[in-house]
């Protein structure tokens, strides 16, 4: 007769609770994981089916009692640092969205709005188009893969206890959102370079045939140019692209503990 004690009931709990309340709060903020058109049951689900999947693995969890108070700070502590997981791959994607909406602005597309499902907002058409292009080709370098490899190692790099988090993990979080506006300038320079020359030569076209209608003959110039610089960038986005897919997942796994 297979006899259970509440001490073994208790292990049992906390080997399951914990690593859940990390996972849960990754899918809830991690790009692609949380997107809107995934329903909040297979998001349970997922987190579920991989924290039974990992679990063997993962080091030795507290030996706290969820429901008692330092369970809940444990918890809370959990819920911290998967939100901070997210965010960290986040910024990746707000940056590219960020470069898209500069192209878009430069273009005269800024007027063309579209409901974005992964930002559950209203972002222009470009935007949203890049975007997509960005998730297929991390779908296909397989980051949805590593996302669940990044999640099993992380409790290894930033271990579940009581101890609460650094400022400076906080801090250095603070300092990689300011990469959403540098890497996404970087990402929009090559149209927004051109587009400046065109907008110059434009000027210097309606100072010499101040007769041209200007707005007649601009809108299609600069939209026409914008979408084939657009098409000669596309097929040198993939390595950068990588490399900030890369260190997302990285700063994902370090935020709170930065390597050496």
């Amino acid at each position: 007769m297979i006899t259970l004690t509440s001490a073994q009931i208790d292990q049992w709990i906390t080997a399951f609770f914990y690593p859940l309340t990390r996972i849960l709060a990754v899918a809830a903020t991690a790009p692609f994981l949380s997107n809107a058109a995934m329903p909040r049951r297979v998001r349970l689900i997922l987190g579920i089916a991989l924290t039974f999947a990992i679990i063997p693995i993962l080091p030795p969890m507290p030996a706290v009692i969820p429901a008692s108070g330092v369970g809940l700070w444990i918890m809370a502590q959990q819920i911290l640092i998967g939100v901070g997981m997210g965010f960290s791959m986040r910024i990746v994607f707000s940056a590219i969205d960020m470069g898209s909406a500069v192209i878009a602005f430069q273009m005269g597309l800024g007027f063309a709005n579209f409901y974005d499902p992964q930002n559950t907002s209203q972002t222009s058409v470009l935007s949203n188009f890049m975007t997509l292009i960005a998730t297929l080709l991390f779908l296909a370098l397989n980051g949805h893969l590593i996302y669940f490899s990044v999640l099993a190692q992380s409790f290894t790099a930033i271990p579940v206890s009581a101890t609460p988090l650094a400022a400076s993990s906080w801090e250095l979080l603070a300092k990689m959102g300011g990469r959403i506006f540098s890497v996404g300038l970087l990402l929009a320079l090559p149209v927004v370079v051109i587009m400046m020359m065109t907008n110059l030569a434009l000027g210097v076209l309606n100072r010499v045939a101040p007769q041209l209608h200007l707005f007649a003959i601009g809108f299609p110039v600069t939209l026409s140019l914008g979408f084939i610089s657009i098409g000669v960038m596309s097929h040198y986005l993939a390595v950068p692209l990588e490399q900030m897919f890369n260190d997302g997942l990285r700063a994902m796994l370090y935020f709170a503990l930065p390597p050496p």
